[in-house]
């Protein structure tokens, strides 16, 4: 048989080691064990900090680069001019920052870290409001702020008293009656501090959610209008449009209007020569088939709202008229074209495709409001069309419209074409090219840029937002306190009061809450009776 004695382990030897206990590396967390890890690292208000950070990080290529959402002109004439890196940060999602699915993973995390951060946070705010205060120590001395009374009133009216003062400032009470030798009073007040703090991160839930809402439910578009054409809300007269993932194409409100002017006035002299000062757009609205058409005025930050959906004025500049013959005197083409503006004085350029010409003709144009040439070149020298210029690069060839290949309104593809010839021209001026094409600068129209967006999520949003502010106020300013009252009567006819406070925040005014209550319930002693952490105070 085998001796059990020799499977027994060392009792004395293992009691007297001092090292740790091995653990049998084979032993992991398992699948539970990580996914609880996951769960309290993703919840902890380090990881909140954290994804708020990173959100707001976030949100910079947003300002600093055009978006398509807002401005689909500028993200194709950024492309246009620097095409390499228009590529890489097309790719990367830069110039749709906000519905990127890097941005929404950042904010999703970011929203499951709050709610599973503030839930439980919530729940124990709650049980603290339900329980009871704090039981006074048992050497209130010892607090920072101590104060003791003689009383002339029995032990237990000066609870009462003591009772019926806190209560009219508010503070949470709790009495532990009189039973022969003391009795105490125990009360608190603050608490707002941590339902501030607490409405705060349950606002920036709200403000999350009401984004979410706006972005899931809502839509964005932008749209390009000329002097005298019309824009309708349906989906295929957007140059631009970004619906939410639920959002319905039948709930588009079925106005139109038409841009009958456009009217921007400008600073003239001074050292603000040149900056706008009025923009508006007088339209012709029609807010539904077989309505009666009326007259409106759409300005920035004075958005047309119609059923829920706002119209803002977000741009403006110039469509120069072009009229083409070819060499037998018929008219190919004529229209106005958009040009973009490329600084401050409105200095834009744009494209004229051609395609009805043999060869196909494309011109290239820099449109200047005020146009000025002299040594420096010709250039604009104010943004409104004082003196109308544009300069025209003439290409004959193939403009690539029918290989199939999408191309940009605002670029020309010159890889199939040759140079014909340069000229400057003003209203009413006509070039005639090689060929026999005549080319007629006739004048110019204005366009204006408008982003039609419907957010359903705003006003929640807001309503978080005031939530917020206000919660962040409580956080601040209320400091959490705490309050005790013990009385004892030594002595027959001699009811001696200790009154103390607490509080764990600077600049508080438990010393002053401290003062008025002892004064109300007896006279202060000349000499304190306090240990360490308070000093004699003199009567008040």
């Amino acid at each position: 048989m085998t001796d059990v004695s020799d499977q027994r382990p060392d009792t004395e030897t293992a009691g007297m080691s001092t090292a740790p206990a091995e653990v049998d590396a084979t032993v992991g967390l398992g699948l539970v064990g990580w996914l609880r890890w996951a769960w309290r690292t993703l919840t902890s208000m380090r990881t909140a900090l954290v994804l708020l950070f990173l959100l707001a990080l976030a949100s910079v290529p947003g300002s600093l680069l055009p978006q398509r959402g807002t401005d689909p002109v500028k993200v194709t004439q950024y492309l246009a001019d620097d095409p390499t890196k228009g590529r890489i940060f097309d790719k990367l999602g830069l110039f749709d920052v906000f519905a990127a699915p890097w941005f929404a993973a950042i904010y999703l995390l970011l929203f499951v870290s709050l709610v599973g951060c503030v839930v439980p946070r919530a729940l124990a705010h709650w049980r603290v409001l339900r329980a009871r205060p704090p039981a006074a120590p048992r050497n209130l001395g010892r607090l920072p702020e101590h104060r003791t009374v003689d009383a002339g009133a029995d032990p237990q009216a000066v609870l009462d008293t003591a009772r019926a003062h806190l209560r009219s400032k508010l503070w949470r009470v709790d009495v532990t009656p009189y039973d022969g030798s003391t009795g105490t009073v125990s009360a608190e007040k603050g608490y707002a501090r941590e339902t501030g703090n607490l409405l705060f991160h349950v606002a920036l839930i709200g403000i999350l959610a009401g984004v979410a809402l706006g972005s899931l439910t809502g839509f964005k578009g932008t749209v390009i209008v000329r002097e005298g054409s019309s824009f309708a809300d349906t989906r295929a007269q957007f140059d631009a449009f970004a619906p939410g993932r639920f959002h319905s194409d039948d709930a588009l409100p079925p106005f139109s209007f038409t841009l009958d002017k456009f009217t921007a006035g400008y600073q003239r002299g001074g050292q603000q020569n040149g900056a706008a000062r009025e923009f508006a757009a007088d339209v012709t609205l029609v807010r539904s088939p077989g309505q009666a058409p009326e007259r409106t005025t759409i300005e920035v930050n004075d958005p047309l709202e119609i059923d829920g959906v706002k119209v803002f004025l977000v741009g403006h500049g110039y469509a120069p008229t072009f009229t083409v013959k070819d060499a037998k005197g018929q008219v190919v083409f004529q229209d106005s074209v958009v040009f973009l503006p490329q600084d401050g004085y409105f200095t834009s350029t744009g494209v004229v495709k051609v395609p009805d010409t043999v060869p196909q003709l494309g011109l290239q144009g820099v449109f200047l409001p005020s146009a000025v040439v002299d040594e420096q070149g010709a250039r604009s020298v104010f943004p409104a069309a004082d003196d109308p210029a544009v300069f025209l690069t003439a290409w004959s060839g193939d403009l690539g419209l029918d290989n199939g290949r999408p191309q940009s309104v605002y670029k020309l593809d010159t890889a199939a074409m040759r140079q014909v010839g340069v000229k400057g021209l003003r209203p009413g001026q006509a070039w005639t090219l090689p060929d026999g094409t005549t080319v007629s600068f006739d004048g110019y129209q204005q366009w204006a840029s408008f982003s039609v967006a419907r957010d359903p999520g705003k006003e929640l949003a807001l309503l978080a937002g005031v939530v917020a502010m206000s919660g962040l106020a409580l956080s601040l300013l209320v400091r959490r306190r705490r309050m005790w009252v013990r009385v004892s009567a030594p002595e027959a006819g001699v009811t001696v009061v200790e009154v103390a406070g607490l509080t764990r925040s600077e600049h508080s005014t438990v010393a002053d809450e401290v003062d008025a209550l002892a004064s109300a319930l007896g006279t202060l002693r000349p000499t304190s009776t306090s240990t360490t952490g308070s000093s004699p105070r003199g009567d008040t």
